[in-house]
C-alpha cells in the first residue's frame, strides 16, 4: 500500500522560514532510516504558495489564480510517499518523524489509489495503457 504523508503548512513555511540545520539534520536522519527500511519512494520539500499558483476548471474553461493563497492550515508543505503494508504502519513512522515544523504542526496520512481500486471502470484496455504510459515515464525518468 502507498500513502502519501503530507506536511501540512504553517504560517512560518507560507513566510519562506526556512528549516534550521538542527531539524535539517534531524529530518536527513528519519529519511535515511525510511531509506533503509525500503519504504521511502519520494519525499520533497514545497516553496509557499506566494510561489504557486492554481489552475481552476469549469466546464472548458481555464483560469490561472496566483498564490499565496488563504487558509494556511489547508495547505501542503512538503510530503513523502512510502509504500508500507498498512495505515497503522504508517501511522508509525510519522509518529517517528521530527516535527517537521518549528511551530506545533500537522502530518496527514492518505492512501494513494492502485489500479485494482478502480474496480470494472478500469477496463484492460485503460489498465494496459496506464503500465505502458507509467513505464515510458520511468525509462523518460532514468534518461534524466
Amino acid at each position: 500500500m502507498r500513502f502519501m504523508l503530507i506536511v501540512k503548512a504553517t504560517p512560518e513555511s507560507e513566510a519562506g522560514k526556512m528549516p534550521s540545520q538542527e531539524l535539517l539534520t534531524a529530518m536527513g536522519k528519519f529519511n535515511e532510516e525510511l531509506v533503509n527500511a525500503g519504504v521511502l519512494l519520494a519525499g520533497e520539500g514545497l516553496h509557499p504558495s506566494s510561489r504557486g499558483v492554481r489552475v481552476r476548471f469549469s466546464g472548458k474553461n481555464r483560469t490561472v489564480i496566483d498564490g499565496p493563497f488563504a487558509e494556511t492550515k489547508e495547505l501542503i508543505a512538503g510530503f513523502w510517499l512510502v509504500q508500507v503494508k498498512s495505515l497503522e504502519e504508517a501511522i508509525e513512522w510519522v509518529k517517528r518523524c521530527p516535527n517537521p515544523m518549528e511551530s506545533e504542526s500537522d502530518i496527514e496520512i492518505r492512501q494513494v489509489f492502485e489500479m485494482d481500486d478502480f474496480g470494472a471502470e478500469l477496463t484492460p484496455e485503460l489498465r494496459e495503457q496506464e503500465q505502458r504510459t507509467m513505464a515510458k515515464a520511468a525509462a523518460l525518468q532514468r534518461q534524466h
